[in-house]
Formats: structure tokens, sequence, C-alpha cells
């Protein structure tokens, strides 16, 4: 069976999580010291679906990465700007599942109206910035020890995708929840 995607939902909080979670307990890729509970994930997953999409792929029933968009910043003004994450099962890894969801997340926030996407990645992380780059994202900035996660400093990478002709002014941001025919999570 081919990898399919659809909306995540809180219910799928256990799945998303099981493969978070190596990710904090074992890598800088997320700064996270500590697995987050279960009621925790599901409510990130409600808080950012109240805006923004959140993707899962799954093969056979089975859920086998996430990728969703987050407010960049707070204010207003950064409303047409989004960050992105996304997630692949360790073992996963390699194998499309990550482009199969950037493809589809990016096509969504085009559809808001969203002018940028925006990827904060630990650093050095070279498959990851090499995912980036091979999906158009280009490195806009580098901050130095900026965190500290298992004894060491760790470098962050700012990398960002243009997704628009940034009109003056700029079409309205349409939240997710409120796009047109958009499939339910």
């Amino acid at each position: 069976m081919s990898v399919t995607l659809r909306p995540a939902r809180p219910e799928d909080a256990p799945e998303l999580l099981a493969i978070y979670a190596p990710y904090v307990t074992d890598t800088t890729v997320t700064f996270e010291y500590d697995v987050p509970t279960v009621e925790e994930f599901a409510g990130r997953i409600r808080r950012i679906l109240s805006r923004y999409p959140y993707l899962v792929a799954e093969e056979d029933g089975v859920i086998l990465g996430y990728a969703y968009a987050a407010a960049f910043r707070e204010r207003v003004a950064y409303v047409w700007s989004c960050e992105v994450s996304v997630y692949v099962r360790m073992d996963r890894r390699r194998q499309g599942v990550g482009r199969k969801l950037y493809t589809e997340l990016e096509r969504i926030l085009r559809q808001m109206n969203i002018a940028s996407m925006d990827a904060c990645i630990s650093y050095p992380n070279k498959g990851s910035i090499k995912f980036h780059s091979d999906m158009d994202f280009e490195r806009v900035a580098r901050f130095s020890k900026c965190a500290f996660k298992h004894g060491k400093w760790v470098d962050v990478v700012w990398m960002q995708k243009i997704l628009t002709d940034s009109p003056d002014p700029p079409r309205p941001f349409i939240p997710y929840p409120e796009l047109p025919g958009r499939e339910e999570g």
C-alpha cells in the first residue's frame, strides 16, 4: 500500500509522540529535554489545528511521520509567515515521507496566503539542511551557541522558502479551519 496523507487528530497523539520521543531523548533536533505527555501532545495538535495545518503520513494504518505549520511569531504583522516542522519515524527516514508531507503542507499554506515557510534547524544537522535545500529552502541565518543540550552548545540555522510574490497589500490570511473544501481532521 502507498503512503497517504491526512490531517492529524488529537487521538493520534500516542503514535506521533512515539515518533517524536527519540528526537527528544537521543538528538539535538529538538531542544526539549523531556518527552511531553500524551495529553500535552494532544493539546499541541489541537492548538496548531485551530489555525494551521498538521498532517500525518500513514501506510497500512501506521503513522510514519508528521509535519505542521505554526505561527512564526505572535505579532499580527507576522501572520503571513509560518514556522514549519517535520518528523519521520527513524526507520522510515530518507524514503520520501518528509518530502511528501512538506509538498502537501506547502500546497495548503499557499491556499492560506502564507508568504514564507521558515524552518529552525539545529546545527550541524546535515540531513535536515540538505532536505530543506532540496525542497528549495534557502539558508537565511545562523545563530551560534543559542541552545545547550546533551552536554554541548548547539547552533541553529534558519532556512526559508518564499511562497508568493508578496503583493502589496498581501492577500488576507485564511486560517486552516476556514479553508474551503478542507478535509476534517
